[in-house]
């Protein structure tokens, strides 16, 4: 069934059905996307080696770089997008499209030139070991030529999501999901491809689904569609979306810097194999944060739409119904891990030594997870109002102010162990700090409609 109108029932259905409505695709896809990651590790860690799993985790710092600059522009474009429309402001709203297409476009190009140009230098940099590079420059190769193709996807899907089609949104992750996961063994176990058969297999998936996405965009009976006009960069919809958008590129920046300090310093007190344990922790951990930015995806246009027409009480009520989800889903992954930590990690690899080293780490990281939950939350109700500069205190805090200097010291006494105790510490205290900040903002609204 085609749309035609914008989806004016935002401000009118009830909070908990439209949480529903727009929240399930997006966890559906989120956790499809990260479902992809697990199970490319699993065929990298099971098809190639223990040594390709740490090569792998060396490529993180990079993935998450890229990451920023696509959410730079898609998740910054998309939240604009939703309080356009709430402001019934479609003419906007329809150039949102053709910029965040050009956007991605010189992004995307740009930041695959210049990595690719120091690439080895970057990696080594990074915590790459001789035994380790060859199979993180293998994959990043082929992942950075595919990069603006990667850029692309994700925006169009946040923008299709955000102009009211989750489900488009959702099947688009699960197209890419299923494709590369039809292509990953085949490449690794029948083509004998090793690490670049993966990385080429996620290239091809997303070239097949932007193409899908593409065509979606053409249909004129969607309120916003390619058309003449809307392709040149607009100062108030490039400075909006960047405002926006640099929370979550922050983030992803900050991600970056903590992957190459955590990197390097299990490198310095565990070896090649800590670094490879911290690829499953990191996964594993990745798995149910997805399913939060999936609630988080969800709401933002709910609380953006309603922001943008006014209606507080409609915005606090999806801001606690979020709060409360996303709790339950932090509380069913610290369940697990807390329970069977050998079971998850031993899927990942047959190396006992391996499994070890990751235990310790998923038990210690998800330590504090039943709170995690309402700190994202937090950081994406204030990127979805507008509130930037909050957004971005949350996401910076919690990934660099608190984790870095306790990143910095703790392995020093402490070793590996440490570099656990440190994600645990800084997540409970970037908790502290979301509260202060969600109280303070709540106030100036109660007495809103």
């Amino acid at each position: 069934m085609k749309e035609t109108l914008a989806p004016l029932g935002l401000g009118t259905e009830k909070i908990g059905k439209l949480l529903m409505k727009y929240a399930l695709p997006a966890i559906v896809a989120m956790t499809a996307a990260s479902l992809y990651n697990i199970t490319d590790s699993i065929f990298i860690g099971h098809g190639v080696g223990p040594l390709a799993l740490s090569g792998l985790a060396i490529t993180f710092p990079i993935m998450n770089l890229g990451a920023a600059f696509g959410s730079l522009v898609g998740v910054g474009a998309s939240a604009v997008l939703s309080i356009r429309m709430g402001q019934k402001d479609y003419e906007t709203a329809n150039h949102i499209l053709g910029n965040v297409f050009v956007m991605n476009l010189i992004m995307g190009t740009g930041f695959s030139a210049g990595m690719l140009l120091f690439l080895d230098p970057v990696l080594l940099f990074f915590g790459a070991s001789a035994a380790t590079l060859p199979y993180a420059h293998d994959f990043m190769v082929i992942i950075l030529a595919g990069n603006v193709v990667t850029h692309m996807y994700f925006g169009l899907n946040a923008l299709l999501r955000s102009a009211g089609s989750p489900q488009r949104a959702m099947m688009a992750t699960i197209y890419t999901v299923l494709i590369n996961m039809a292509l990953n063994p085949l490449f690794i176990f029948v083509f004998h491809w090793g690490i670049r058969g993966s990385a080429l297999a996620t290239i091809i998936s997303q070239v097949v689904v932007l193409g899908w996405q593409m065509h979606l965009f053409s249909d004129r009976r969607f309120f916003i569609h390619w058309k003449k006009g809307i392709y040149r960069l607009k100062r108030r919809i490039v400075l909006d979306s960047l405002s926006i958008g640099m929370a979550p590129f922050l983030m992803n920046a900050a991600s970056c810097l903590i992957v190459i300090i955590i990197n390097r310093q299990l490198l310095r007190h565990g070896g090649d194999l800590a670094v490879g344990a911290y690829g499953i922790v990191n996964r594993v951990a990745f798995l149910f944060v997805m399913i939060v930015i999936g609630l988080n995806q969800g709401m933002q246009p709910i609380a953006g739409y309603n922001y943008g027409a006014m209606l507080y009480g409609r915005v606090r009520e999806v801001l606690k119904k979020s709060i409360v989800y996303a709790t339950l889903i932090m509380l069913a992954g610290f369940g697990v891990v807390e329970i069977f930590p050998h079971a998850v990690a031993s899927m990942f690899t047959d190396e006992a030594q391996l499994v070890d080293l990751a235990v310790p780490g998923l038990r210690w990281v998800f330590a504090v997870y039943p709170l995690v939950g309402f700190q994202m939350v937090s950081s994406a109700f204030f990127q979805s109002i507008g509130k930037a500069g909050k957004s971005i205190v949350l996401a910076m805090t919690r990934q660099m102010l608190f984790l870095v200097p306790i990143l910095l010291v703790l392995p020093n006494f402490l070793g590996t162990e440490g570099v656990w105790m440190s994600m645990t510490v800084s997540d409970f205290i970037s908790v502290l700090l979301a509260a202060f900040l969600l109280y303070n903002e709540l106030k100036t609204t109660k007495n809103g409609k």
